[in-house]
């Protein structure tokens, strides 16, 4: 299935869910946050949470600074 990933198109297996689609991307598993159609997906929640096809996945990263 294909979903969005920060504005890119990714091809996931069915089912697939946003942990699946982190590591598809290679992202860390600290320092991020998710949001899946513009909803925040709870870290706790994301091994369990399935994307549906053309997901729009949102992947931001903590940045440190003043």
């Amino acid at each position: 299935m294909r979903i969005w990933i920060n504005g890119k198109s990714h091809e996931l297996p069915e089912p697939s869910s946003v942990h699946d689609a982190l590591t598809a991307l290679g992202a860390p598993s600290t320092g991020v946050a998710v949001a899946v159609d513009d909803e925040l997906v709870p870290r706790a929640d994301w091994a369990r949470y399935r994307l549906a096809a053309d997901a729009k996945v949102e992947v931001l990263t903590a940045v440190q600074g003043g």
